[in-house]
């Protein structure tokens, strides 16, 4: 079972992009974050001409999550957004049974400017997704969070470290966020396959990163561990981030056994 993660930033913008990569990778599912579409403009008809079944949580402009399984699969909504803040109104959350598996589909807030009401912000809705994380571990199921997390976790996930600082993506209290939900059990997948490996999975617009392969690491795969002891291989479809009008991001993805 192949099951990737992608920030589209903006889906109906890069749908031919998304499009082009589910056909010619065929993953079994796939979360989806940055839609910035609202709720009745998620591209459904070109989503199921591709074979795929959907569900979405949508915003207008903004945010935006989805997942998406083959047609053999069946999807079973979960929730939508994270419990612990029901003035919440961002689309960032979404969660489904899938296989026998609950998947998360996050997209973590920015947090920039730092420091301010944004890191705040960043900081609660990690404590909020470490509660509700910590209760998935506890029930015992498979499961899987992923997304666009917006944390580069160590030096080795990002290009000059040195220049990232004081960034909301780097700051020693949101890495110690990070780390504290890995350390409930979770595996982070890159890491365990590839523990000393440069790996990026964003490149910004300018100043030629991609070309210059000065990139970060933020979008991560972290695995129960009835799924982490089924991890068989992981990857990052860099090459998609060189086609034209792309995301920012590249499809990062996972394959598990039954």
């Amino acid at each position: 079972m192949k099951i990737a993660t992608y920030n589209v930033n903006g889906v109906n913008g890069r749908l031919p992009v998304l499009l082009r990569w589910l056909a010619e990778t065929a993953p079994d599912v796939v979360c989806l974050q940055e839609l910035k579409a609202p709720q009745d403009k998620f591209p459904l008809e070109a989503i199921t001409g591709a074979g795929y079944n959907a569900i979405w949580h949508g915003q207008k402009s903004w945010n935006g999550v989805a997942i998406l399984a083959r047609n053999n699969y069946e999807i079973k909504e979960l929730r939508k957004g994270l419990p612990g803040d029901p003035d919440d109104e961002h689309s960032r959350y979404i969660e489904a049974f899938i296989n026998g598996i609950v998947i998360g589909c996050l997209y973590l807030p920015n947090g920039n400017p730092a420091p301010g009401p944004k890191l705040d912000y960043k900081l609660r809705w990690f404590e909020r997704l470490t509660s509700h994380a910590s209760g998935l571990l506890a029930h015992g199921v498979p499961a899987i969070i992923t997304g666009d997390y917006n944390v580069m976790p160590t030096e080795l996930d990002v290009y000059k470290p040195e220049r990232w600082l004081d960034d909301a993506l780097f700051r020693p209290e949101v890495r110690l966020a990070f780390k504290n939900l890995v350390d409930q059990g979770w595996t982070d997948a890159i890491r365990k396959l590839y523990p000393t490996e440069v790996i990026y999975t964003f490149f910004d617009y300018f100043r030629d990163a991609y070309g210059r392969n000065a990139g970060l690491r933020i979008d991560h795969f972290l695995l129960s561990p009835h799924v982490a002891d089924r991890l068989q291989s992981a990857g990052v479809d860099r090459n998609v981030r060189g086609w034209e009008k792309t995301s920012d991001h590249c499809p990062v993805w996972i394959e598990i056994g039954e």
